[in-house]
């Protein structure tokens, strides 16, 4: 409204009036924007806080919403998203498999307490699958 030249104690008492009515709710709003972009994106909760505070929400309300978001939660986004990311790096080297993975999670806001591990379990089970594969074509034989 600023920018389409409102004057600005017209702006406060629209705002202030949408704000009654429970057309602005920034608790709300924080809520469903961690839940989206958590579930949608496999965002972690460091670049969602990020996200929202970019947006001018207020700190409690981010802190709030990003709690509903358990560190079990975050792992399985993690993870979740690495074993997808890994179906396209198959038959690469696992150097070069776990400095891409790390980096794509790092890109989303994951530390490397999270994403290290949970690179490591992909590659894990890539190779326990591959080794159940290999049986598999040995017994038929």
């Amino acid at each position: 409204m600023r920018r389409k030249g409102f004057e600005e104690h017209i702006v406060a008492e629209i705002l202030e009036r949408y704000s009654e009515v429970g057309l602005i709710d920034d608790a709300l709003f924080a809520r469903a924007w961690v839940e989206s972009r958590h579930r949608s994106r496999g965002l972690s909760k460091r670049a969602l806080v990020g996200e929202l505070r970019r947006k001018g929400v207020d700190p409690d309300f981010v802190d709030a919403a990003v709690e509903q978001v358990s560190d079990d939660d975050e792992r399985e986004a993690a993870l979740d998203l690495a074993r997808r990311r890994y179906r396209s790096l198959a038959g690469q080297s696992d150097d070069a498999v776990l400095r891409k993975l790390v980096g794509m999670l790092a890109r989303k806001g994951y530390g490397s307490g999270v994403a290290i591990p949970v690179v490591k379990q992909v590659l894990a089970e890539a190779e326990s699958d591959a080794a159940e594969l290999l049986d598999e074509d040995a017994h038929y034989e």
